[in-house]
């Protein structure tokens, strides 16, 4: 009885403690219960960190955008009010001696082309059309500018009779280096009432187009082209040959813009002077709004691509 014994508690004093290994797993345990719990709370605090730097976010974001909104409505607000001043600038439609008619649509909210015409004295009358490079609100200012000086007869020592004085004061006065690289084409002509002469000059520009009935009904043409004139501002020191043509009653100036006919179609080469040519000589293509209405239709969208600008004179 006593070995049975004495074997039992021998027994016991080898087997390893079951208590002493379930409490240091206890430990473990709740030692990683606590970090996990720890970096919950961490967790937690980085997400209303995160949610309150959020909403701060959004606050200046909306405050941004308030501004944005500001800014863009004032500036919209002066960019139509240079718009205006530009349009105040072109001449009221004429009835008579000559008559005139027009179309100016900008393909962006300014435009570099102008126009004007206007009495230098009883019996010659001034008559231009000009396109400045490029688009906006250099463009349009450098247009109005050069109005402003045609207008007022501001060259020094030119001839406002004299086409080609008149465009190599333009060329001395605007140089393109001072003008942040910026020139422009023009058409410019006298017509005197007494003579029916018309004398003109270009400086890159298209030719103007003078439309004559025929007898027959049929309509004939003459290219105002002008000779050997660059653009103005582009080369400094240049001479503007002048050239003259007879008109009669009846007969139609007309004198355009690049961007009247210089348009797309389908992906195909733009339209060509010659287009826009064909199309004047129709029953009512030399009108304003139709030419208008061709371009667009032609474009398939209101927008052009470039300025329009259309003057029609009839004498």
């Amino acid at each position: 009885m006593q070995d049975i014994q004495a074997s039992t508690s021998t027994i016991d004093d080898e087997r390893p403690s079951s208590t002493a290994g379930g409490g240091d797993a206890m430990a473990r345990l709740l030692a990683e219960v606590e970090a996990l719990r720890a970096e919950n709370e961490d967790l937690k605090l980085l997400y209303e960190a995160t949610i309150e730097h959020g909403e701060a976010v959004e606050d200046q974001l909306a405050e941004s955008n308030m501004l944005l909104q500001r800014v863009q409505t004032r500036l919209e607000e002066e960019l139509n009010d240079a718009l205006r001043y530009v349009l105040s600038l072109l001449p009221q439609p004429r009835q008579s001696g000559p008559r005139t008619d027009w179309m100016l649509v900008p393909s962006t909210e300014l435009g570099g082309d102008s126009f004007g015409y206007h009495d230098i004295d009883a019996d010659h009358f001034a008559i231009y059309l000009l396109d400045v490079c490029g688009h906006g609100v250099g463009a349009a200012l450098l247009s109005a500018s050069v109005i402003n000086v045609l207008r007022a007869s501001a060259l020094p020592n030119a001839d406002f009779r004299d086409p080609s004085a008149v465009l190599a004061g333009l060329n001395a006065a605007f140089p393109m280096e001072k003008q942040n690289n910026m020139f422009f084409t023009i058409w410019y002509g006298v017509y005197q009432r007494s003579t029916g002469q018309l004398v003109f000059s270009s400086g890159g520009h298209p030719p103007a187009i003078l439309l004559h009935d025929m007898p027959d009904g049929s309509v004939s043409t003459d290219l105002l082209i002008g000779s050997g004139g660059m653009a103005i501002g582009a080369i400094a020191d240049l001479d503007y040959d002048a050239s003259t043509v007879h008109v009669q009653p009846g007969d139609r100036l007309l004198v355009l813009s690049d961007g009247t006919y210089e348009i797309g179609t389908d992906g195909s080469e733009p339209l060509t002077f010659q287009d826009i040519l064909d199309f004047t000589r129709k029953p009512g293509g030399d009108e304003p709004a139709a030419v208008l209405a061709w371009a667009r239709a032609i474009n398939g969208d209101e927008t052009l691509p470039d300025d329009f600008s259309f003057l029609r004179v009839e004498f």
